[in-house]
């Protein structure tokens, strides 16, 4: 995608990940709450101003990676292949998503994952933000699923959003309790199955493959 920004756009992601991971790294070393945004400002190299031009709060530092996960199941949706129903769409992206370890599926053991997950469950100003960020990917799987009836498509995105977010914080949960990525994956990808069964049998409109 970069391949296909000016120098300013460019320049300005660079400089937005560069005051994110400066953040999160403090905030990793120190705490969340021990850190203040002229420290942050001040090690990433930019002035408070320029900080929070592009991050409103301070903990939208840390969510920051949480961004381009906000309209993922939206996207998923909107572009999955002909002839796939939506809620088939999500569940092959949730299985991938496990697959691969992604670490916002929970299922994720690296070291420095689990410390970026304590660090966000653990505070709860964060906590609260994620909320935030939740709604809007409702908002955006929402649209995406359209239809004649608004509100149907509201509610089963809220649904739809709830499970995944319930699967990644009891896989979360689980690694952090102790066990790996690998001997929770076959649990993980049969809470998954049945989750999207469950879903399924509730939001049969979101199953029809479209004509």
């Amino acid at each position: 995608m970069s391949g296909h920004m000016g120098l300013r756009e460019r320049k300005k992601l660079r400089t937005v990940e560069t005051i994110s991971e400066t953040a999160i790294s403090l905030f990793l070393a120190k705490g969340f709450d021990e850190v203040s945004v002229v420290e942050v400002a001040r090690a990433a190299e930019v002035s408070k101003p320029t900080l929070f031009r592009y991050f409103p709060t301070k903990e939208d530092l840390v969510l920051h990676r949480f961004a381009d996960h906000q309209d993922e199941a939206g996207r998923v949706v909107a572009e999955r292949p002909e002839g796939m129903s939506a809620l088939a769409a999500l569940r092959a992206h949730v299985l991938a998503g496990l697959a691969a370890r992604d670490p916002v599926t929970g299922l994720c053991d690296d070291a420095e994952v689990l410390a970026f997950h304590r660090l966000l469950y653990g505070t709860p100003s964060l906590v609260a933000r994620l909320h935030a960020y939740t709604d809007r990917a409702e908002e955006a799987l929402a649209g995406a699923l359209g239809g004649p009836d608004e509100m149907d498509a509201r509610l089963a995105a809220g649904q739809i959003v709830a499970v995944q977010r319930i699967l990644a914080r009891e896989n979360w949960r689980r690694i952090a309790a102790g066990e790996s990525a690998t001997s929770l994956y076959p649990v993980a990808v049969a809470a998954a199955d049945r989750a999207f069964d469950q879903l399924s049998d509730g939001l049969r409109r979101y199953v029809e493959t479209p004509p």
